[in-house]
Parts: structure tokens; C-alpha cells; sequence
């Protein structure tokens, strides 16, 4: 569905259009919702953490292809029924593409810029694929089809942005002049006369863009790209020419707008790309702000490139449109709301555009006029004995700039095409070279994040020997750049039509996500991995290749390979009734996005000799809270300083901004490796550390939890564990001593007659209790570096701070000697409930040289005069409201009372004279010592039994725990497996003999107590 907007330049104000593309394969398998909805141009957005928290945004232009379509035969995506609300390629090209077109034919400067996060659609919109054609090659096609049909002399050029020379480090440079503005210096401006020739220019681009992008260590994400359309029309009659640019603009990826403001970092946000569309957003609120009439001192056009080369688009003498790229998915609400945000502010902008036309052939006539004046003033001056010799060589000089002006505007379309035909000659032939030698020889393609940039490489593999690496004037070699890759990196050999791999000393090689260090045959379509993050797939000769479907082997793929070498993989075993947890999915796929990174990462801190490691962890993966729940699992970075044994734990998005940082660090590096100048060299690896993107300072790391269930508290009994303290990953951190022990107000222990029967018995009682914290044992994160120390953390029930225990250095076996007392003045239901369902989480954290040690904050805390941490307060509006409860029910409480005494007292009575006449009945002596000794305590019977259980499943609970740790060997060969097997069996049945011994002896005690009582129930009953 899209909007029925005016005419496109009726005015001059920026046109904002929304495109809504469907879910990813990603977004599919985390069983993704849609958040967005749209009718007519307006188009809402939904927080998927509150159903009621929904914003909507209205915007001239609306398109909804995110469902309702279906693939033809030749493979266009259209709309299932006629009329129905998909908007496809054409329809998106008729309302922006035609109107772009239109005024760039009247003369005006046009601009589409398409912005939107990585992934959201961008490039599908601007370029497409296959049959499905973007906005540019569709109005490529167009303009030159308005040219054929035109009498009049149109001339068009496409400046390519992307020398095909050698570069500069620092690439080329932006200049300015009065008239012209901002402008590319150097920029190469090739004529064309077909949309072919410009759709062969852009795959030149684009594969210059994929080759730099490996060369400078990024992806396609982290580039802008800039296609610039020249527009030049010759009118005869008129003798007027106008000349107008074509600015279409892909933009980089946005997610990263979002990340910068989502959490502190201390140092700046990386990189320039980023910079430069948090420029080019402060220019789009700077001119949103001066066209609702606020007063604006500055425009920051100068802050980054990009925004000197946009100037003319934004504010300036252009007719601008902006197609923003949106995901439907629940989760990239985040990214998705901040796109329309910017959408919005963008279409407040208003623009001068006008008409860029120059009268030619007057210009012409008055310079011949001009020329005809001088010769005949230098004619005259030659008569008279050039007697003015400087005015002489002026006027010589003026005739000189006249005839070359006159014969730039005099220069014939023509004469540009035949100085563009050899390259164009040249381009051919590179073309039909390359698809000769597809049908001839096995080869290997490149494979990108951006899937508009794979497939742009291919690097053939012809007979015999061939060394791969970044060496390129042996005469068999491929040359390829990137991080990691070595100077001689790996040899192919292709003989009998088999081709084989051997790496080289020192090289990472990487076949189907498994490592290799021997040489092995390559398959056809086998992934291939050279360096950090170079990936190939393998061609193999023409007669290996049948009818595959290539596209599978996307960049996702490759990762996945590596994530599941690594043994982190989703089991295919989740199909049918049961489905894998969307936010395992979830963090799946930020683990195998993240995995190239911190390859690239830890290359990097090798070769400037950082000594820094990064690896990535899944947070929470095998924690749970209070009551047992799954925590939220998150992807964290582990960063170790080789040498100081230092550990940081990053988030996702501080690793990524640092990660960028460090890019800058490496390429000022490499350049000043390049120029060969050692001192540069230096100063772009030692930073101080503020500036430094590998450090941080040193804070307190939370090593793992375990938990201290409460339900024996409930009945008054004492609890003694042995905890495994669990890391994020499931790893064991060492075993924590600790003790539940039910006690006075004065701390002393409770014994076996206070055990209750019934927990309800201690509402509205008193109850204390200490947690007692005896001794950490086998601490591996003091095993591992002794110049650490340990803490354990813990919150109980209401309290508003965990509380810390005292800091232990240097020891693996600290001993903590920490107790703790906790009150109830008066236990109320919420406090029974969390005793009988909740644990302490007792959390273990890691202290390091430097860093602050943790504190207990007690200003919120309520305490009693024994030194107790007092529990279970009432808040003071809730306890307002129990004092009114209980004043209005209060005088109905004395009054049930009484009447319940005046009954006891009846019954009372009774009992008594029974009781008279009883021992009236039995005689002195042995009955009378009989009837003293049947008065037991059911009760205390009980508590002991009940005392008992709870011991034997203590013992229980550590067996369970025991088989939960119990995996096998992830190197265990058939035997390992069947000894595996064997001792699990055993360990199974040890637990159900544990648990079966238990319970029956619960049984039994249990009847014996009932039968004694029922025995003596025709006494004291």
C-alpha cells in the first residue's frame, strides 16, 4: 500500500517515504511478531514490553511489502491478488523514481537518499536483485529511454566514485569552491550511451567497494555509497544548457545510531562512518529546527564528509526524497523506532532548488566577438611597434582562455565517447574473459555480510601450482588482502582435476568450519575461511556443478560452521511439537554475528602486539534467579590481558564500539607501516591508556552463582550444604560451605523441640535465622592468577542492597567465617511463600589488583538492637492499610473470642469431671505411674522424623547435582561413550536408592507416630 501523495515538486520540502520489508530468515526462526502497522501513509509502531505503548508517524509516501505477495514464473515478487496492498519494485519506482527523474530532466538537482539499519532492505530497494530491479537500474533504463525519444541533444555521465588506479591512504579529497560547492578531487568521469554501460560501471563499483572493504578490514555495512548521475541537455533553439546531478545514496547501516546512546563507554564512539550519520542527523534536526522557525546558529555541513557532499540535498539546491527501510521484527523495535524518528525530522526540511540552465550559444558569440575585439586591438598594437608589451601579453593571455572556453563548449558528445571507448573496450574484454574461464577452471567467490557484495570476487584456480597470499609479484600466485592473511598464506594445486589446499607455516585455514593444517581436497562448494575472516566458497570444474542452490551458502552459514565447530549449534532435534526458545535463537545468531568480530579482534591485538584475548561467552546461560527461573541470556566478550592476567567483561555494544576503535588504531598503523616511517609506526600502537580501545580499568567480575534454597527455614529446621558455585557457562568456580540456622533474637541455635509441623504456626510470629557463609573451596579464579581475591554477594527477601561479604586475597581455599542474622518482627504470608519456593542466589565475585572492593550500602536498612538485618517490612502506605484492617475487625474479634472461651470453659468442665472419675477408678501404685507416662509428644516425634528426611535429601540434592555435572568427554571416542554410558547408569541408580530410602523411611516413621497416637487416642482423646 502506498500514499496517494501531490505532485513531487510542488514544493521544495524533502519527501519522506517508508518501505516495510518481511521477515529474514532470522527473524522467522525466533518466532519473531510484527510490531508495525500501516494504513494509508500513516504508520504505527508498537513496544513489544507494553502492548499500550504505541507511536505512530505519518509520512508522504507509505509502502507495505512485508506480506501479501507471491513469486511469478520469471521471479518477480507481486502482489497475490490485483489491487492488493503489497507494493513491489514498480510500484515504489512510479512514485519515487519518475518524480526524481522529472525534475532532473526540467533542470533541478535530485537526490535519493535510502536509509535504514544493516539488513532492513536498503540495498534491495536502491539496486534489487535478479529480475526484481532497484530504483537505479529501473531509472537508469528510463532516463535513456527519454533520450531515444527526444529530438534534442542530451548528454549523461556517471562519475564513479571508486578509482580504478592505486589510491591514497587517506583516499580523495573533498575541496570547495565558491560556485561549484563541495566537490570529489580527482574523481574519474566516465560517458555513457546505454543503461548497460551504467549498470556495468555500478558492478565495477561495487566490486572495488568489496575488495577495499576487505583490504580496509570492514563490511559493506560500514561504508556509504554514492552514485551520481550527470545530466547535461543541449537546447539549440533556446541556446541554453541544463545541467543537473542525480544523488543516489546508499547509507550506511543505522543500528549503530542506537547502540551509541544504549550504554556508557569511556572512550569516543567509533569510527567516521559512524560519525558521519550522527552528523548527518544533527544536520537533519539543525534544518528541521530553522523550517518550524527556531532561531539556529550553526549547520554542521563541515563535520564529516558526508555531509559536505550532501550539502546541496539538504537545504540546499535539490529536490530530495528519502526512502526509509524498516524491519518488522519485535526485535528490532528498538532499531525500527529510531529509523522513523529520523524519518521524521528529515521531511520538515525544505530545500531552494532551481533550474541549472546557462545560455550556450550566446555565451559562445560573445566569446568569438570578445576574441574578433582582441585580435584586432593586437593588431593594431603590432602597427604601432609594440610599444605596450605588458598590455600585450595580457591581451594574449584573455585570447587564450577565450579559445580553450570555446573549445570545451564547443566539444562534440562524440569526441567524449571515443576517449571512453578504450576502457570501455577494456571492460568487455575483462567481462568475456572472466566467463570463458568460469567454463574452463575451478575457482573460488568471494561471500559477503552484504548479500548484494558476494559473488563480486572470483578468484580462478588454473593448472598446476598457485600460492595464495598478500605476496603478488611471484609469477603463479592469487593475491588477496585482509587481516590475518600472510605474505605466502596457502598453496592451491590443481592437477587432474583435483584441487588441493595446503596451508603454510603460521597461516589460519579454515574447510567447513574445522580447522586445517595438512593439505586436503576441496570439494565443490566447500566454505572456505583464510585469515580472521576472508570467506570463499569453492567452485569446482563445470562438469562437478549440477543444479545447487548457491544462495544457501550465505555469510550466516559460514559462521554457523564455526559456532557449531565450537560446539555452540542449535539441535536439529527441536522440531515437530516442540520448538528451539526464541531467545536462544536470538542469542544464536548475536553469537555467530559477533564471531568475525572478535577473530578480526584478537588479530589485530596480535599483530600490534597488544597481548589482549578476546572470546565470547553466553551471560546467564546456566544461571537461574531466586526461584529457579532461567535468567536472560546475553552475549559478553571476555577480554585477558596476556601479561597482567587483567579481565574485563564487555557488552555486545561496547565491544563493537571498541572494536571499531581498534580498526582506527590499525589502519593509522598500516599507513605509517606503509610509509616506511618506524616513529609514526609506534605512536599509532602506544596509546596512553585513556585513549587506549584494548583497556579499561579493572572492576569486580561476577564469577558464578549458586543457590541456598530456604524451605527448611519454613519448619525451623538447621541447614548444612556443600554449593557448587556455577560460572555463567555451567563451569564449576569452586564449592561454598554454607549453613541455615534458625536461632534466638540473641543468635543462639534453636533446638529440636522448636521444629514447627505446620509452617503457618510462625505467621504473625517472630522468626529469626543466620546465614552463615564457612569456607570457599578450590577457587579457580584465584587458581589461575594468585594476586586475586574473591567476595561473595547475596540480597534476601525485601532487602533494598545486596550485602557483601569481607574481601580474601591470595587464597584458593579462603575462609570466610561470615554470619549474618535476619529478622522478622512479624512473619507475614509473603515471607512464609518466598521461604517455601525461593533460594539465596549467593553470587561469587572476582577481584583484581586495582580495582574497588565491594561494599555493603546499609543506609536503607533497618537493623534491631542485637545487630539483626530486619526483613519482611511493611511498606508504610501497605501498613497503614493492615492497621484500619485490623481496628475495623477488632471489636468482632473480642467478641468471637468470648463466646469461644464460654464454650472451652463448658467443655472444660466436662473434661474435668471425666477425669475425676477416672482416677477415682484406677488404684495406687502401678496404674498411677502408667497413666504419668502416656502423655508423649507426637509433635516432637514428628520434628525428629521430618529432621531426619531433610538430611537424607540433602545428601540427594548433591547427587543430582552430580549428574547434572556429568557429561561426556567432547573428545570420547565409541569407548569413552560406552564407559560414559555405563558410570551414568551407575550414578542413576545410586540417586534413585537415595530417594527411594528417604521416602520409605519417612513412611515408616510417619505410620509408627500415627498408630502410637491412634493407641492412646481412647485415653486422651
Amino acid at each position: 500500500m502506498r500514499a496517494k501523495a501531490s505532485d513531487m515538486h510542488s514544493k521544495d520540502c524533502v519527501k519522506v517515504a517508508v518501505r516495510v520489508r518481511p521477515f529474514n530468515k532470522r527473524e522467522r526462526d525466533a518466532g519473531s511478531r510484527c510490531i508495525i502497522s500501516l494504513v494509508s501513509t500513516s504508520i504505527s509502531i508498537q513496544d513489544p514490553r507494553d502492548c499500550h505503548n504505541r507511536r505512530s508517524f505519518c509520512f508522504d509516501y507509505a509502502y507495505w511489502s512485508h506480506s501479501g505477495f507471491t513469486r511469478d514464473q520469471t521471479g518477480l515478487f507481486v502482489p497475490e491478488e490485483p489491487g492488493g496492498r503489497y507494493a513491489d519494485q514498480h510500484s515504489v519506482f512510479q512514485d519515487l523514481g519518475v518524480g526524481i527523474l522529472e525534475n532532473a530532466l526540467q533542470g533541478y538537482n535530485a537526490t535519493l537518499l535510502a536509509y535504514g539499519q544493516t539488513g532492513s532492505g536498503k540495498s534491495y530497494s536502491m539496486v534489487g536483485y535478479g529480475p526484481n530491479k532497484g530504483l537505479v537500474p529501473k531509472l537508469c533504463d528510463r532516463l535513456f529511454e527519454a533520450i531515444r525519444e527526444n529530438q534534442e541533444n542530451r548528454q549523461c555521465q556517471v562519475v564513479d566514485l571508486l578509482s580504478r588506479g592505486s589510491r591514497s591512504a587517506g583516499g580523495l579529497r573533498v575541496r570547495e569552491e565558491l560556485q561549484r560547492g563541495f566537490y570529489v578531487e580527482g574523481l574519474r568521469k566516465i560517458p555513457c550511451e546505454n543503461a548497460l554501460q551504467v549498470e556495468q560501471l555500478m558492478e565495477q563499483g561495487t566490486r572495488t567497494r568489496t575488495t577495499a572493504a576487505t583490504h580496509m578490514n570492514a563490511n559493506s555495512s560500514r561504508s556509504h555509497m554514492l552514485i551520481i548521475l550527470q545530466l547535461k541537455q543541449i537546447f539549440s533553439k533556446e541556446s541554453i544548457t541544463k545541467q543537473s546531478n542525480i544523488n543516489l545514496v546508499d547509507l550506511a547501516g543505522s543500528e549503530r545510531q542506537r547502540s551509541s546512546g544504549s550504554e556508557a563507554d569511556r572512550l569516543k564512539e567509533g569510527t567516521a562512518i559512524n560519525l558521519s550519520l550522527t552528523t548527518l542527523g544533527n544536520v537533519i534536526s539543525a534544518l528541521a529546527d530553522v523550517a518550524v522557525g527556531k532561531k539556529v546558529v550553526h549547520i554542521p555541513y563541515r563535520d564529516s564528509v558526508l555531509t559536505k557532499l550532501l550539502q546541496s540535498a539538504l537545504g540546499g539546491n535539490s529536490r530530495t526524497v528519502m526512502i526509509a527501510t524498516l524491519s518488522p521484527a519485535d526485535i528490532c523495535y528498538e532499531e525500527s523506532l529510531s529509523t522513523l524518528r529520523y524519518a521524521e525530522r528529515a521531511k520538515r526540511i525544505q530545500n531552494r532548488a532551481v533550474v541549472n540552465e546557462s545560455p550556450t550559444e550566446r555565451l559562445v558569440k560573445e566569446l568569438k566577438a570578445e576574441n574578433a575585439r582582441l585580435l584586432q586591438k593586437l593588431s593594431r598594437m603590432d602597427q604601432e611597434g609594440r610599444r605596450a608589451t605588458d598590455e600585450s601579453k595580457e591581451l594574449r593571455q584573455l585570447l587564450t582562455q577565450n579559445e580553450l572556453q570555446i573549445r570545451a563548449i564547443q566539444t562534440l558528445w562524440e569526441q567524449h565517447l571515443q576517449e571512453a571507448l578504450k576502457d570501455w573496450e577494456q571492460q568487455y574484454a575483462n567481462i568475456t574473459q572472466e566467463r570463458r574461464m568460469m567454463q574452463m577452471y575451478p575457482y573460488i567467490l568471494n561471500i559477503n555480510e552484504d548479500a548484494q557484495l558476494s559473488g563480486v570476487v572470483k578468484l580462478f584456480i588454473q593448472e598446476g601450482e598457485w600460492g595464495i597470499g598478500l605476496c603478488d609479484s611471484a609469477p603463479r600466485s592469487i593475491s588477496i588482502k585482509g587481516l590475518g592473511i600472510q605474505e605466502h598464506h596457502a598453496v592451491f594445486r590443481n592437477e587432474q582435476r583435483r584441487v588441493t589446499l595446503t596451508p603454510l607455516t603460521g597461516s589460519k585455514v579454515i574447510v567447513n568450519g574445522n580447522a586445517v593444517y595438512e593439505t586436503a581436497e576441496l570439494q565443490h562448494l566447500d566454505r572456505l575461511i583464510l585469515g580472521s575472516n576472508c570467506t570463499y566458497l569453492f567452485v569446482g570444474y563445470p562438469s562437478e556443478r549440477g543444479g545447487e542452490d548457491w544462495s544457501r551458502y550465505d555469510y550466516d552459514y559460514f559462521q554457523s560452521e564455526l559456532a557449531a565447530a565450537e560446539g555452540i549449534h542449535l539441535s536439529e532435534s527441536n522440531t515437530g511439537c516442540s520448538q528451539t526458545d526464541p531467545s536462544l535463537l536470538a542469542v544464536f545468531y548475536d553469537y555467530i554475528q559477533l564471531m568475525p568480530m572478535v577473530a578480526e579482534a584478537n588479530q589485530i591485538s596480535q599483530e600490534l602486539s597488544k597481548g589482549v584475548e578476546f572470546k565470547l561467552e553466553i551471560k546467564n546461560l546456566a544461571l537461574s534467579d531466586s526461584r529457579g527461573h532461567d535468567l536472560q541470556k546475553d552475549i559478553v566478550v571476555r577480554v585477558t590481558a596476556a601479561g597482567s592476567k587483567q579481565v574485563w567483561m564487555w557488552s555486545k555494544a561496547k565491544f563493537v564500539n571498541r572494536k571499531f576503535l581498534m580498526e582506527e588504531v590499525y589502519q593509522q598503523f598500516k599507513a605509517a607501516q606503509h610509509e616506511d616511517n618506524r616513529v609514526e609506526g609506534l605512536l599509532a600502537v602506544v596509546l596512553p591508556r585513556d585513549k587506549d580501545p584494548f583497556w579499561d580499568p579493572v572492576e569486580p567480575l561476577l564469577l558464578g552463582t549458586t543457590h541456598l534454597w530456604l524451605q527448611s527455614l519454613a519448619f525451623r529446621i538447621p541447614l548444612e550444604e556443600q554449593l557448587e558455585v556455577l560460572g555463567s557457562e555451567g563451569t564449576e568456580e569452586a564449592i561454598l560451605q554454607a549453613q541455615l540456622v534458625p536461632c534466638t533474637s540473641t543468635g543462639l541455635p534453636l533446638g529440636e523441640d522448636d521444629i514447627l509441623i505446620d509452617p503457618s504456626e510462625v505467621l504473625g510470629r517472630r522468626l529469626d535465622f543466620q546465614l552463615v557463609l564457612d569456607q570457599c573451596c578450590g577457587v579457580r579464579w584465584i587458581r589461575e592468577a594468585r594476586n586475586r581475591g574473591i567476595q561473595i554477594g547475596f540480597r534476601v527477601f525485601d532487602c533494598s542492597e545486596p550485602l557483601y561479604t569481607p574481601a580474601v586475597w591470595h587464597n584458593i581455599n579462603p575462609l570466610l567465617d561470615h554470619r549474618v542474622q535476619f529478622t522478622s518482627l512479624q512473619t507475614s504470608q509473603r515471607l512464609l511463600d518466598y521461604l517455601q519456593s525461593s533460594a539465596v542466589v549467593l553470587e561469587l565475585w572476582g577481584l583484581q589488583e586495582g580495582c574497588s572492593v565491594l561494599s555493603s550500602s546499609l543506609g536503607a536498612v533497618r537493623m534491631t538492637a542485637e545487630g539483626a538485618f530486619i526483613i519482611d517490612l511493611l511498606h508504610p502506605s501497605q501498613a497503614a492499610l493492615s492497621d484500619s484492617a485490623e481496628l475495623s475487625c477488632s471489636v468482632g474479634a473480642l467478641q468471637q473470642d468470648v463466646e469461644e472461651l464460654k464454650s472451652l470453659n463448658e467443655s472444660l468442665r466436662k473434661e474435668n469431671h471425666s477425669l475425676r472419675e477416672q482416677l477415682n477408678a484406677v488404684k495406687n501404685g502401678g496404674d498411677g505411674a502408667r497413666g504419668r507416662s502416656l502423655r508423649p509428644s507426637c509433635d516432637a516425634e514428628f520434628a525428629r522424623a521430618l529432621k531426619v528426611f531433610y538430611h537424607s535429601m540433602t545428601s540427594v540434592r548433591g547427587q543430582l547435582q552430580r549428574l547434572r555435572r556429568h557429561r561426556p568427554s567432547e573428545e570420547s571416542d565409541l569407548l569413552g561413550l560406552r564407559l560414559f554410558v555405563d558410570e551414568q547408569s551407575r550414578l542413576l541408580r545410586d540417586f534413585s536408592e537415595q530417594l527411594e530410602d528417604g521416602v520409605s523411611t519417612l513412611k515408616q516413621d510417619v505410620a509408627a507416630i500415627v498408630r502410637r497416637k491412634r493407641e492412646r487416642s481412647g485415653i486422651w482423646s
